[in-house]
């Protein structure tokens, strides 16, 4: 279950990349949650994806 506050989003999505998947993608496929619905949610925090650092910064 992913949070609905987009700051603790923020945290839950960084924890995972960082430990367990190598992408976004391969953690919203394996998780079977929509990346689009994660990016607009961090954006409106003004967080956005970096895939060099896999990371939202």
């Amino acid at each position: 279950m992913m949070p609905k506050d987009p700051v603790m989003l923020l945290s839950f999505v960084n924890l995972k990349l960082r430990d367990y998947y190598g992408s976004l993608e391969q953690m919203c496929g394996d998780m079977d949650v929509d990346s689009k619905e994660i990016e607009e949610k961090l954006a409106a925090i003004d967080y956005h994806y970096d895939k060099e650092k896999n990371q939202f910064v």
